[in-house]
């Protein structure tokens, strides 16, 4: 089962559409490029779309369409035209043939009586067993079996072939009916619904091919018209009173063997190709088409001994080499297709496995063997035939997929436990039917979540750490918008665990799952404003095999991602909004606090009654001038910080008569914000305020550096401090550790030789808090 893909070249950044296979027409050659984003481009390239499928594909999709109607209508036609019996038939404990019901009034009272023969004309039957109820010789094991069910059919509808047909029942009472032709609507529900299945699947795959006509999707064609064949016989032989009409009986089990055996031989194929094309492709599917054909060939012959056995065994053998190749294609490249296929490949498969299992056992149980053929068989061909309808909308509908899959599961399991309840244990119908839909109801309430995960895989990033990385993220880009994509991509790496991230300079207008859900493509978004990325160069986020590989992108993700960005874009803007009212705010108290208290203080100085008082009031007049004009900056150059950090310090130590020895190096010139710059400025201030008015020291020595990421400021002074362990730490000190911790820093005090006190204040990630 083959499905689209397409490429990343992580060198040149662009996404390279690969061939198409299985997409519906119209939809996957868009979506399997970046170059789409000019609208104008767009609309030419859907208009050169639609004009060259108004040409000879879609009168050919139009032929093979009517040649389908027509086909089922001749069908119908030629099933409804010979006369029948209006009765139902069920296989006594003797295995005969016991009257269930019938609408003639003739037979009526013989409900319940066995059927011992049938004449019509020059044709008789004589004693007809369960082999007369038995819809297909395709699920008969034994040769001898097959042939006689053959002949009995033959045999039957030659009498029924004639108008006028006499009915022995075992009560020894004779019924002389006239047969009428049964028309439309004696066919019966299930012939509609089968028939109608069989057409859908046979136009998807005309569709399929004709929208893409490639190797991949003419295998896919194959798959899905031998599945098509298979639904057709099975709405034949639902119309099965006592006979299936002639040729039917003959041809009925080679040409369903050769159904089987050729899906299984372009299933080889196709998983040789898809997701990937494998070491060997060629020599494998050639080996498998051989096979097939050759055993085919053998069975239509009847040169073949066993040949039920033979198709069983080549088919299992072959879905287990499918999987097989999935495994191996998943482990040169974990493409999520390749997991996808495996999963349905592995209940495909051990669904056969365990239908043959249960008629081998049943073989000698005539009428549990017909129930399990006819039932059992069907149910089989019809989960196979809705994922081969199903899978070229793989990456357009993956909610029914997955509710599908999740009733395909819980169907099979319990139709598998039902047959092998009546086969093995031999309960009753309805007793075996209640006990599996139970135990396979129990098992899904229990596995749901498993199965779920399983399909669709679950991401490890916890709501808590997306929204912290979100908004870490947010303050990062406020500052670094140049950054934008590559801090999204981290944070969209951990929510969905792609194999691969790439961010290229191609324009995509909206986020889209490309490649069948291989791939997602994610436009980077304008979050810096005038100092963002430029819009002349846009970039967009590819994103690669999600989960490791393990499974597809979905709409839901691309929902999710969505919902992210939005996020971020609102966060963003929320924190500018946030600065914008702190930098009025600062304004404002720098305003108030320069035109109110300021000019107190000046007002103070000139009526000081002395000089030291005079000098006092010009000093804390320089400290507010410094405090008003940092609250009025939005941020601040480190190195104009030190500058007046260290201009500050040595007018206050001078007039305290004290020496200072200034040390200060970084390898990059930050911008402060307000919040670190005003921290810093209260810590050097405070310490200095301390050794002022304490230590009696006559020398400070301050040694400031930063290097990548990692702040240290020490402070030392040779005065008479000791024991710093046991000091009161009172508003100064503790203001120290309350700011130091505001920047994630740690502060420590400890004594130095031969006398003095040094502070050490080290902050490890000093961009990382603002």
């Amino acid at each position: 089962m083959a499905v689209s893909t397409s490429s990343l070249s992580p060198g040149d950044g662009s996404l390279r559409g690969g061939p198409s296979t299985l997409t519906p027409p119209l939809g996957s050659a868009t979506e399997s490029s970046l170059d789409s984003g000019i609208l104008l481009d767009r609309s030419l390239d859907r208009d050169l779309r639609l004009s060259r499928w108004m040409g000879w594909r879609l009168r050919l999709l139009v032929v093979t369409a009517l040649a389908g109607c027509v086909g089922l209508f001749f069908l119908a036609r030629w099933l409804g035209d010979p006369p029948h019996i209006d009765a139902s038939w069920r296989t006594n404990p003797l295995g005969q043939l016991e009257l269930v019901s019938s609408s003639d009034p003739q037979l009526q009272p013989h409900v319940g009586r066995a059927l011992i023969g049938i004449v019509g004309g020059e044709v008789s039957v004589a004693v007809p067993d369960a082999l007369a109820l038995q819809r297909s010789s395709r699920w008969l094991i034994s040769d001898a079996d097959r042939e006689r069910h053959r002949a009995l059919h033959e045999q039957i509808a030659g009498a029924l072939a004639q108008q006028n047909v006499k009915l022995f029942f075992s009560d020894g009472d004779m019924v002389q009916l006239k047969l009428q032709r049964r028309g439309f609507a004696g066919l019966g529900g299930m012939f509609w619904l089968l028939s109608a299945f069989a057409l859908v699947l046979y136009l998807v795959a005309m569709v399929v091919l004709l929208a893409k006509p490639t190797g991949r999707n003419l295998l896919y064609a194959v798959m899905a018209l031998c599945q098509t064949g298979n639904l057709a016989f099975i709405a034949v032989e639902s119309t099965l009173e006592l006979a299936l009409p002639p040729p039917f009986p003959a041809i009925d089990m080679p040409l369903r063997m050769a159904f089987d055996l050729v899906t299984a031989a372009a299933m080889i194929n196709a998983t040789c190709l898809h997701p990937r094309r494998l070491p060997g492709a060629g020599w494998i599917a050639l080996t498998a088409w051989t096979s097939s054909a050759a055993l085919a060939l053998l069975i239509a012959q009847g040169a073949l001994a066993e040949p039920w056995w033979w198709t069983q065994g080549t088919v299992s053998v072959m879905g287990a080499l499918a999987i097989g190749l999935l495994t191996w294609s998943y482990r040169i490249e974990p493409h999520p297709f390749a997991m996808v296929l495996r999963r349905f490949g592995i209940v495909t498969i051990g669904t056969w496995v365990l239908l043959t299992l249960a008629l081998a056992a049943a073989s000698r149980v005539p009428g549990v063997q017909h129930n399990i053929a006819s039932i059992g068989s069907m149910i089989w061909y019809v989960f196979l035939a809705s994922l081969l309808l199903l899978v070229p909308f793989l990456s357009k509908s993956q909610q029914i997929m997955r509710e599908f899959s999740l009733l395909a599961a819980i169907s099979t399991v319990a139709t598998s436990l039902d047959l092998l309840f009546v086969a093995v244990f031999s309960f009753g119908q309805f007793a075996s039917l209640t006990l599996s839909l139970f135990l396979s109801l129990g098992v899904y309430a229990g596995a749901r979540q498993w199965i779920l995960n399983q399909l669709l895989g679950n991401s490890m990033l916890t709501t808590e750490r997306m929204f912290e990385q979100l908004y870490r993220i947010a303050r990062e880009v406020e500052d670094h918008p140049e950054r934008t994509p590559v801090l999204l991509s981290h944070l969209l790496r951990e929510l969905f665990e792609p194999m691969e991230v790439v961010v290229v300079n191609k324009r995509s207008p909206v986020i889209r799952v490309v490649a069948d859900g291989s791939a997602m493509i994610l436009p980077v978004p304008q979050l810096g404003g005038d100092n963002g990325i430029d819009e002349a160069e846009p970039r967009a986020i590819v994103l690669r095999f999600a989960h490791r590989g393990r499974r597809l992108f979905t709409s839901d993700d691309a929902r999710l991602a969505d919902r992210i960005v939005e996020q971020l874009r609102r966060a963003v803007a929320f924190d500018k909004a946030v600065e914008q009212g702190r930098t009025e705010e600062r304004s404002r108290l720098a305003q108030d606090l320069h035109d109110d208290i300021g000019a107190r203080l000046l007002t103070l100085m000139y009526k000081a009654h002395s000089p030291e008082m005079e000098e006092y009031v010009r000093h804390t007049l320089q400290d507010l001038k410094t405090l008003t004009r940092g609250l009025a900056a939005a941020n601040h150059r480190l190195s104009h910080a030190a500058a007046e950090w260290k201009a500050d310090l040595t007018q206050r130590l001078t007039a305290a008569h004290v020496d200072l020895g200034w040390n200060c190096s970084f390898d990059e010139d930050l911008l402060l914000t307000v919040v670190q710059w005003s921290a810093l400025t209260r810590v050097l201030r405070e310490l200095v305020s301390n050794i002022i008015s304490h230590s009696q020291a006559r020398r400070v020595d301050i040694d400031f550096s930063l290097e990548g990421d990692r702040v240290d400021l020490t402070v030392t002074d040779n005065g008479i401090g000791r024991n710093p362990r046991a000091w009161s730490h009172g508003l100064g000190l503790g203001g120290v550790r309350k700011r130091v911790k505001q920047l994630g820093g740690e502060v420590e005090w400890r004594e130095v030789s031969p006398h003095g006190i040094a502070c050490r204040v080290t902050i490890r990630d000093f961009s990382a808090r603002h």
